[in-house]
């Protein structure tokens, strides 16, 4: 049986759970702006005494790592890491694109998304990137990827090479409410990223032995962190 600390926090989401062999057994997230620095902490012990777990009983973390948003994605992976250090455990690191698909997949199976022909569906999760800009990567309806993840900065041609085969291009995530005038043949469904999206793909790692250095782990930001001006007046 092993048991997985799951910590997604690449957007303006805090999600923290629990999975037992690969099965989400428990779950926090908030939604409520980016105060994921006190917040992960916060939402790790109370799962913890919640499903009465000692840290040193968690089998491995499993991080999102990214692309995101390059703060929250410092946090999730900087708390991870702090945690494996002291428990002395494995670190996972999951695609974070890959787990809001997972998400996607759930949600479907569970009658939570009606889209005809999902089975043939192509589906790309965006995560804003701000202006046009999303971070995405197209996937089939079994989550395997079709593309390699990009910084797509959207027009009327973006994804041109899926969207005309026929099948249905279903678009999710932070960054697909802004591409829908543009995409106008694309499904729009809403997904939030979770941690549940990372439960199974992190104990796929987790039997594969794909762990990560924790002291040279860094987060998968796609694009250099650009630091700008503030235009207030401090003095």
């Amino acid at each position: 049986m092993s048991l997985i600390l799951c910590i997604e926090t690449g957007t303006d989401i805090c999600s923290v759970g629990i999975a037992r062999d690969g099965e989400l057994i428990s779950l926090r997230e908030s939604d409520e702006g980016r105060d994921h620095a006190r917040k992960v902490g916060v939402f790790v012990d109370e799962l913890l005494r919640e499903m009465d777990i000692a840290p040193d009983e968690l089998d491995a973390v499993a991080v999102g790592k990214g692309p995101g948003s390059y703060t929250g994605l410092r946090i999730g992976v900087s708390f991870a890491k702090g945690l494996c250090y002291g428990i002395g455990k494995p670190l996972l690191a999951v695609g974070s694109l890959d787990a809001l698909t997972e998400v996607a997949c759930e949600d479907y199976e569970a009658g939570i998304l009606d889209v005809d022909d999902w089975e043939r569906a192509w589906l790309c999760p965006m995560v804003d990137a701000r202006r046009m800009e999303v971070y995405a990567q197209v996937f089939d309806a079994a989550g395997v990827p079709q593309s390699p993840v990009t910084a797509e900065v959207v027009d009327q041609n973006s994804f041109a090479a899926f969207r005309h085969t026929g099948r249905p291009f279903v678009v999710f995530g932070s960054g697909a409410r802004k591409c829908a005038e543009l995409l106008p043949d694309a499904v729009q469904v809403e997904v939030a990223p979770s941690a549940r999206g990372l439960a199974r793909l992190a104990q796929e790692a987790f039997d594969a032995g794909r762990t990560e250095d924790i002291a040279y782990f860094e987060p998968f930001y796609l694009k250099d962190f650009v630091v700008t001006t503030s235009k207030k007046k401090l003095f």
